[in-house]
């Protein structure tokens, strides 16, 4: 900005020297012609006085010349009489060097006879500056009078005036440059303030503001761009959140995201596309979505939308690296104002689990319904058998109604272990948290199950370095969780095999192992035994009368006490159940 203001100041300097040298050509010109005027005049009375005298003395034959070089010496002229042929008579400078000069002039006079009587004649070696008048004797020319002057005089006079002049455009010139500036300053200055504000402001810097509050002819201009600059903040300010909000909501809102503008071109893509589809942005954004998008389904539906401008959703099943996932697509086209075509908008769900807990549902009805079914038709069958007239035999009937009971067990242990799986998956459920010994609960448990291990001829042994081990939780709950793990050891285990229960403490942990020597679960079932009614080998355990919920309940229980439940298996040679409990839950 000091460049505008210098650039101001040049122009105004100029424009000053301009009118000051013109001023002054005007004044010196009108100056000497003034003086000249003036020098004219009083050669013209001094030659008409001269001329008078002469004539009333008798004429140019008669003038006394010692009279005539005092007048000329008191005029501070040079005088000179010659006849009407231009013969000088009298001269009172005749010794001067110039006399050659001066007869020239005066031959030059008499032979145009110009109007003027008065002339300036400037030569290389002299300057002269003279008047003439005839002298008239009986109404008849007897000579010429001829005064002359030196110009000297009159360039002194001219440099007089042009140095008093310059002096007064010198001082007018310091005057005017002074003020200039001021006033240059005075009004730049606001402006220099409000174009730096200005391009602060075209820079994104919405903090700028101009400084002062003089109230002056710039004070509208300074308030206008401030108040300007206010707005612009607070326009700035609710952009800056309403953008974070939409950021936020876009990268967070749980579901794939992606824009398509209106010539194909990926415009957008969120955190969530990122997370599913595990793509870079930079292979993705700014190219066209048919040489990205590997799955020709999403294609298709983006194609569907360009085409019918109509809004489209589809349940996909996608292979994403070594899984495959459902997904729920939306094709939302985005249309502008006055009908624009802007793009294309498409949203993925994750609706994996959703599909995966619809089937468990669908599971658990059918295994629910199955584990039931048989019971109830065996209980009927042996019923209407009774009533038909078995029960007259005595022993038909005993052993039909042993059936009937034992049947009756069954569906008493299906539905209480249902009963207790509903509980332990509702929200509202609490463990009785307390302090207890372990290694005693574990010896109980053994000791309850010991009778089913000996009568398999199976070793049922427990190894511990201590004889206590106290930590906190649920004991009822903990008791349940041991029973069904030894319970399932014991029942998969052949004859003489053995079931070993060992119990590791650290610092904050403990972990119990449960080792048996059975038939082993296959590598592919292993992430599915926790499932509800998932059996590695149904015939046995519809046998031995189990439900198919016990696992599930385990590890539902293990998991509210914030412990984990591992399990390492080979086909045909055992299996190892590895449960890690914190010591003291917080």
């Amino acid at each position: 900005m000091n460049k505008f203001r210098t650039k101001l100041l040049l122009a105004l300097i100029s424009l000053i020297i301009i009118g000051l040298i013109g001023l002054g050509i005007l004044l010196g010109q009108l100056f000497k012609s003034y003086y000249l005027d003036t020098y004219n005049e009083r050669l013209d009375k001094e030659s008409n006085l001269l001329s008078l005298f002469i004539e009333n003395n008798g004429g140019v034959n008669s003038i006394d010349q010692q009279e005539v070089m005092e007048i000329s010496s008191m005029l501070n002229v040079r005088l000179a009489l010659t006849d009407t042929k231009g013969k000088i008579l009298f001269d009172s400078g005749e010794n001067t060097s110039n006399i050659n000069g001066i007869k020239e002039n005066i031959n030059e006079v008499l032979k145009e006879k110009p109007k003027n009587e008065t002339k300036l004649v400037e030569h290389e070696k002299y300057d002269l500056h003279y008047s003439w008048k005839p002298i008239i004797k009986a109404n008849e020319k007897e000579g010429y009078l001829f005064i002359f002057t030196k110009i000297s005089e009159l360039k002194k006079a001219y440099g007089q005036i042009w140095w008093i002049l310059s002096i007064s455009l010198l001082i007018v010139f310091i005057v005017f440059i002074y003020l200039g500036y001021r006033i240059t300053v005075r009004y730049t200055k606001p402006i220099e303030a409000a174009t730096n504000v200005a391009i602060e402001l075209a820079k994104g810097n919405y903090r700028a503001r101009i400084e002062g509050n003089e109230l002056n002819e710039t004070s509208m201009l300074s308030t206008s761009i401030n108040v300007l600059a206010q707005n612009l903040q607070e326009m700035s300010k609710g952009q800056e959140i309403q953008q974070d909000r939409l950021s936020a909501l876009i990268e967070n809102m749980g579901a794939g995201l992606m824009l398509i503008d209106s010539r194909g071109f990926i415009n957008l893509i969120n955190k969530g596309y990122f997370d599913i589809f595990q793509v870079k942005s930079s292979d993705s954004l700014n190219k066209l979505y048919y040489e990205v998008i590997e799955q020709e389904e999403i294609c298709n539906i983006i194609a569907d939308v360009f085409r019918t401008e109509q809004k489209i959703r589809k349940h996909l099943l996608l292979p994403l690296s070594i899984e495959r996932k459902y997904f729920d697509v939306y094709g939302i086209p985005i249309i502008g104002i006055n009908n624009v075509w802007k793009g294309v908008l498409l949203v993925f769900h994750d609706i994996t689990e959703i599909k995966k807990l619809e089937q468990m549902r669908k599971d658990f009805v059918a295994n629910v319904s199955h584990e039931l079914k048989t019971p109830v038709t065996s209980i009927k069958g042996f019923s209407e058998t009774l009533l038909d007239g078995a029960m007259n035999n005595q022993d038909t009937l005993e052993a039909f109604l042993s059936i009937i009971n034992k049947e009756s067990e069954r569906m008493q242990s299906l539905i209480q272990d249902l009963l207790d799986f509903s509980k332990i998956e509702q929200q509202e459920f609490k463990l009785n948290i307390q302090d207890f010994d372990l290694y005693e609960l574990i010896k109980e448990v053994i000791t309850m199950l010991n009778k089913k291990a000996i009568s398999k001829d199976i070793r049922l042994e427990l190894e511990f370095k201590r004889e206590e081990l106290f930590i906190q939780g649920d004991h009822d709950r903990l008791k349940q969780v041991f029973i069904n793990l030894i319970s399932n050891a014991i029942l998969y285990t052949p004859p003489q095999g053995y079931v070993n229960i060992s119990l590791f403490e650290h610092e904050k942990t403990v972990k119990i192992h449960v080792k048996d020597s059975g038939v082993g679960i296959k590598k592919e079932e292993i992430p599915r035994i926790f499932e509800r009614f998932y059996r590695v080998d149904r015939a046995r355990s519809r046998d031995s009368g189990g439900t198919g919920l016990g696992l599930a309940i385990v590890k539902h229980l293990v998991e509210a006490h914030h412990g984990n439940i591992m399990v390492k298996s080979t086909l045909g040679e055992g299996s190892e159940f590895i449960i890690e409990l914190h010591k003291y839950l917080d």
